[in-house]
């Protein structure tokens, strides 16, 4: 017991460029996929290494995490000089599996529809149930887990720091769920679509018949009149600034305090103000006799 109390004691080195949780207190999952994660998680009786691993999680000593097929990835800084290893495996969902679920979707339009659009319904978890199958693990024994780190305890609160993140990135993208079961987003939205992607033989026959079909026309390629005056049309700052980074939504696994989008939109607008100033000037040069 005394070894334990000194093990209590140890503090983790301080990391710089690590992956913070946007969460200061309380839970840290807010989406209801997100929280779902969390309570399994309380509910497998992990609730002390949970309160332990908030530390980690908000202090950013989480350096890494990867999700793929079946496992999640992590390096973890802890009170040694080397960062630790974290595994995370969930039994992927075999193709015939894959099947059953797909054809579910396809059985129920407004699912298919919210998930073709990107979105998460409420009612998923139960379509993947009338499958047969389970979205998010059941038991502490479906997430088989490893850490380099001395503590005996499994999970420890490195593992425990990376559950809680997870919970976080499933809220951005709760498709990192269906990552982690074997698919992702991409592949899942044709095959719910019936989309059969080409080969790239059937791309490439595709194209070269296009192309034959078009004749090749030289002459007057150098000949083209000049551009009308009004080319531009009206030239003035958009409303709405960094749409694009907007569209993508938050950066995966960010690591700063600061929110990416309000550090961008900014920028953007400056950006967008120094161009419409670099063109005004050049329009002035041009009709300046």
């Amino acid at each position: 017991m005394s070894w334990y109390r000194h093990y209590e004691q140890t503090q983790p080195r301080t990391v710089k460029g690590g992956i913070k949780a946007k969460s200061k207190r309380g839970a840290f999952g807010t989406t209801w996929w997100g929280e779902r994660w969390e309570e399994i998680l309380k509910g497998f009786g992990i609730t002390n290494r949970l309160q332990r691993a908030k530390r980690y999680a908000r202090k950013g000593q989480v350096l890494s995490i990867e999700v793929e097929a079946g496992q999640v990835t992590s390096e973890v800084q802890g009170s040694r000089s080397d960062p630790y290893e974290v595994t995370i495996q969930l039994q992927p969902y075999d193709e015939t599996e894959w099947d059953e679920i797909v054809e579910a979707f396809r059985r129920q339009p407004y699912f298919a529809a919210a998930l073709l659009a990107g979105e998460m319904p409420s009612g998923v978890e139960a379509i993947v149930e009338r499958a047969g199958l389970t979205l998010f693990p059941e038991r502490e024994a479906d997430l088989k887990t490893n850490c380099s780190c001395p503590d005996w305890s499994n999970p420890c609160k490195h593992i425990a720091a990376v559950y809680l993140l997870l919970a976080e990135e499933f809220d951005r993208d709760p498709f990192l769920l269906f990552r982690l079961r074997g698919m992702r987003q991409g592949a899942l939205m044709d095959r719910i679509g019936g989309n059969d992607a080409p080969t790239d033989s059937d791309a490439a026959s595709a194209n070269d018949s296009a192309l034959d079909s078009v004749p090749l026309q030289t002459d007057g390629f150098w000949d083209a009149p000049d551009l009308p005056g009004n080319t531009y049309g009206s030239v003035e700052t958009t409303s709405t600034h960094a749409a694009l980074p907007k569209q993508l939504g938050k950066f995966p696994f960010w690591r700063s305090d600061v929110d990416l989008l309000n550090t961008l939109e900014p920028v953007y607008e400056a950006a967008s103000d120094a161009g419409i100033k670099v063109f005004e000037t050049e329009e002035a040069l041009a009709e300046s006799p």
